[in-house]
């Protein structure tokens, strides 16, 4: 039987689903730029320049331009190690949707064997669609408050 815990569990994987998903958007948008910077010193819209003395007794001055070489390869190095590290979220962001996807059985299993049906709406709407007390109250309707549905459904986990 599903307890309490179980559904708050299956809460926090939800936002840890949602979390992992995030910092793979944040790290696909910084390999993004990466990329851009790359490309713009790979096709010589980024150099440095630098001036130089030397030639007959030290006095001549010359400039040296060129593509930053230090920081191209520091970009290349970044690089890889984000393109690894994006590798290894999305690995785990596989393993954690398959794990919902399993509690989600469970949870659904344990809706459908409750009686009632407004409990029913109110376990599916809070757990399965991850909504906020205050939303479960509003999508209830009939004049249900946060409070009153969040004591309903603590009441009806106390006689399970």
């Amino acid at each position: 039987m599903v307890s309490r815990d179980i559904l708050v569990q299956y809460s926090d994987m939800q936002e840890e689903v949602r979390e992992t998903q995030e910092k793979i958007d944040k790290l696909e948008r910084t390999i993004s730029h990466i990329e851009k910077q790359l490309r713009r010193i790979e096709q010589g819209k980024e150099t440095v320049k630098d001036k130089v003395y030397g030639g007959m007794g030290g006095h001549q001055g010359f400039v040296i331009e060129g593509a930053p070489l230090r920081e191209y390869e520091k970009k290349k190095t970044d690089l890889l190690t984000k393109r690894l590290l994006l590798n290894q979220r999305k690995s785990t962001l596989e393993i954690l949707e398959f794990d919902i996807l399993q509690k989600t059985n469970e949870v659904e299993e344990f809706i459908k064997s409750v009686d009632d049906s407004r409990m029913r709406r109110i376990i599916n709407l809070r757990f399965i669609e991850n909504l906020s007390w205050n939303k479960v109250a509003d999508r209830i309707g009939g004049g249900n408050t946060e409070g009153s549905v969040k004591m309903a459904f603590q009441r009806f986990m106390e006689k399970e």
